[in-house]
């Protein structure tokens, strides 16, 4: 399995290979964590940030994908509403994960780790964050 690409051969057909590329798994785990109730951001860099503004969309922002021999690990750093219960939230956002990833790829990911790096408060636009680099 390559670093960059990955690939799924289907025997049965011999219709050829499909690749997946990274940045694919990226955009379906984003968008499955941020449709869960009491996410309230996804964490970007500066870089992202600045697209955003510009208009673009980055649906992968916060994402972090690892293929390996082992499997697929995805990391995702999220802002959370404040008053919400993290773990449930965090267990929703795996679920969310795997089933969108499940469906739409017929992949399953070794490892969906949930990293909650800010807390929203109702009144507050941007979140409190915890510094670190992902």
């Amino acid at each position: 399995m390559s670093e960059n690409i990955l690939e799924m051969s289907h025997e049965n057909s011999g219709l050829g290979k499909i690749e997946i590329a990274p940045e694919v798994i990226e955009v379906i785990a984003g968008i499955a964590a941020s449709e869960v109730e009491g996410v309230a951001q996804m964490r970007g860099n500066f870089a992202t940030g600045v697209v955003e503004r510009l208009g673009k969309k980055n649906h992968g922002k916060g994402v972090k994908v690892e293929l390996s021999e082992d499997g697929i690990k995805v990391d995702v750093y999220c802002s959370m509403v404040f008053g919400v219960s993290i773990p449930n939230v965090a267990q929703k956002i795996q679920d969310n994960i795997r089933q969108a990833l499940l469906n739409m790829t017929a992949l399953e990911a070794q490892e969906v780790n949930v990293h909650v790096v800010g807390i929203v408060f109702e009144n507050q636009k941007h979140a409190v964050e915890y510094e670190q680099e992902m």
